[in-house]
């Protein structure tokens, strides 16, 4: 049975879902180049957080000259390795995206839970789904561009070339419209624009920290998300 296949309708165990609804869970999710990454880096400065850092069978690539590292960027595995950690429920949640596997091991969780910190990583809506069906609680930000214009313009930043960057637009563009399409249908976003680095690492933390306290009060965000969106449908 391939990845793809092993992925489709992946439950977890029984005691990695208690493990999941016990350990305060913060999910950071975006349109690739919308910074989620950066936010994220900025936030394990602080105390009382920890790093989930996921699974992925694709090879590591080189973001604006900088090479990503094993275990500190994802832990990057074979598709073997991934076959076995399936087929032995190892995973939180996993997905099959672009040919490539992804996943949350139920141990980096589990690490966090230990230390009594908050779990916080980056991922796509298709996993905080499978996040959300584990526990309600699981807290789930979704971090914009300023703009479309923004927004392009950074994402083009992480290619060589031009021509690299229009070779992948096409995907690239699909990706961002599921993603807002999903995250706008559903009541649990919390939205954030990312137009200041420190302002939003801030909402974040304030977020995280003490949850629907702010649920609601992202309705400019909202409206945003809705504009870039149908600027991205515009745009083919």
């Amino acid at each position: 049975m391939d990845l793809e296949q092993l992925t489709q309708g992946y439950t977890p165990t029984p005691e990695t879902v208690e493990l999941v609804k016990n350990t305060k869970i913060t999910l950071l999710v975006g349109i690739s180049g919308a910074g989620k990454d950066t936010i994220k880096r900025q936030l394990l400065q602080k105390e009382g957080y920890c790093d989930i850092v996921s699974h992925t069978t694709r090879k590591p690539r080189n973001n604006n000259g900088i090479m990503e590292i094993d275990g500190e960027d994802y832990h990057f595995i074979s598709p073997d390795t991934a076959r076995t950690m399936l087929v032995r429920q190892a995973f939180i949640e996993a997905k099959f995206v672009h040919d490539t596997l992804y996943g949350t091991s139920a141990n980096e969780v589990r690490l966090a839970h230990a230390a009594n910190k908050i779990a916080v990583t980056d991922i796509d809506v298709q996993g905080v789904d499978e996040y959300k069906e584990l526990s309600q609680d699981v807290i789930a930000i979704f971090i914009l561009p300023p703009s479309y214009g923004v927004w392009r313009e950074r994402l083009q930043k992480r290619y060589v070339t031009v021509e690299e960057f229009q070779a992948e637009w096409p995907k690239r563009r699909e990706s961002a419209i599921m993603e807002l399409e999903k995250a706008l249908f559903v009541p649990y976003y919390h939205f954030i624009i990312n137009d200041a680095l420190d302002r939003s690492v801030r909402i974040v933390d304030e977020i995280a920290q003490h949850g629907d306290v702010f649920h609601r009060k992202d309705d400019v965000a909202r409206l945003l998300a809705r504009d870039i969106l149908d600027e991205i449908r515009a745009h083919n």
